[in-house]
């Protein structure tokens, strides 16, 4: 089984650390350090695996709603409020 080393870059400026750190010591950013795993490959060297990198953050106007099924709660105000219904595989939480 491959030896799996875990380093923290900077998505910065790319500034690489063994320890996750909430200040980038390069650039001075704020919480900018994201996990990525690096493989040992059979010669002793270690190759970039799977980056756990978050998606990039889109803005508000410009994502585009997708029609979807509702189903009624049979409570007008809750439906309104929903749009309609509950959407199936959503989840809402409700409040007293």
């Amino acid at each position: 089984m491959a030896k799996i080393k875990t380093i923290f870059v900077c998505n910065s400026c790319g500034y690489e650390s063994a320890k996750w750190l909430g200040k980038c010591p390069a650039c001075n950013e704020w919480n900018s350090f994201y996990e990525e795993k690096l493989a040992k490959n059979s010669d002793g060297s270690f190759s970039e695996g799977k980056k756990t990198k978050s998606a990039k953050p889109s803005k508000l106007n410009s994502v585009e709603g997708k029609e979807a099924v509702r189903t009624s709660t049979g409570v007008g105000e809750l439906d309104r409020v929903l749009g309609g219904g509950i959407v199936k595989g959503s989840l809402v939480l409700l409040r007293r």
